[in-house]
């Protein structure tokens, strides 16, 4: 859209619509975690999903011809531990490296393999980062099982910068992908990106139209993946290419309640 995204009150209105029709099932909703449905916070394992949207995420789940799933660049074991999902959800985390599907026994994964050669570059990427953070007071170093991740966001201006530059010359050198998120920087050894799980994700389900909400610049690659009839969400400032924009969690919780309340009528 040439004037910017639509505001919360008009995807309020286009969400209503869609519950009303029977052609958008399955209705595939997909949602980042950390910035959409939790509030950032400098220290992410204190990130907890507000406790509007347990209870939205929980109704949603039991709507007849939904599906739900968080797509986000944690590791699939800490998204699990945080995310207080109901039995069904499928989760995506490490960017679409790694997917699996909630139940009430725990997660039914799809095992990631990587190759000797994988494995060896991931081993150099995690020492390596380990010497960018080194020193660099508030800069940090997140191993996951097909990445690592330096974290900038408890760092200032003049101590992160100089480290995601780096970070990002580490990549380029070591990484099969580099992800230049808020206040952090992610190699990969395997390509991966949310826009790439989620169409996969949808054409599994057979999904006509996917509701799509992230705050980060990496959705912009979910976002970018999708179609005129789907329904995609900024939450927070910044440039998007999303179709509808809402200020915080908070509202992109009040929407997927309406949503869910619509669902149940």
């Amino acid at each position: 859209m040439s004037d910017g995204p639509a505001d919360a009150a008009a995807l309020r209105d286009l969400l209503a619509g869609l519950a009303a029709d029977p052609a958008s099932r399955p209705l595939l909703v997909a949602l980042d975690f950390d910035g959409t449905l939790a509030p950032l916070q400098d220290d992410p394992q204190t990130s907890r999903i507000l406790p509007d949207g347990v209870e939205a995420l929980t109704r949603l789940a039991a709507a007849e011809g939904v599906a739900l799933a968080l797509v986000s660049g944690r590791a699939m074991n800490d998204l699990h531990a945080l995310a207080e999902v109901p039995p069904g959800t499928y989760l995506v985390g490490s960017h679409g490296a790694e997917r699996a599907r909630v139940t009430r026994y725990g997660l039914d994964r799809d095992v990631v393999q990587l190759t000797d050669e994988q494995a060896d570059r991931l081993a150099a990427l995690g020492a390596e980062a380990a010497q960018v953070a080194r020193g660099r007071d508030g800069v940090w170093v997140e191993t996951k099982p097909t990445a690592v991740v330096v974290h900038t966001r408890l760092a200032e201006p003049d101590v992160a910068e100089p480290a995601e530059a780096e970070a990002i010359a580490l990549g380029e050198r070591l990484g099969s992908g580099v992800l230049h998120g808020k206040d952090v920087v992610e190699i990969s050894v395997l390509r991966a990106s949310k826009g790439e799980a989620l169409t996969a994700l949808r054409d599994e389900l057979g999904a006509p139209v996917v509701l799509y909400a992230g705050d980060d610049v990496t959705d912009e690659h979910a976002f970018a993946a999708l179609g005129e009839r789907d329904v995609t969400v900024k939450v927070g400032p910044g440039d998007t290419s999303a179709r509808f924009r809402v200020d915080d969690p908070h509202a992109a919780v009040d929407a997927l309640a309406d949503l869910a309340a619509r669902l149940h009528v």
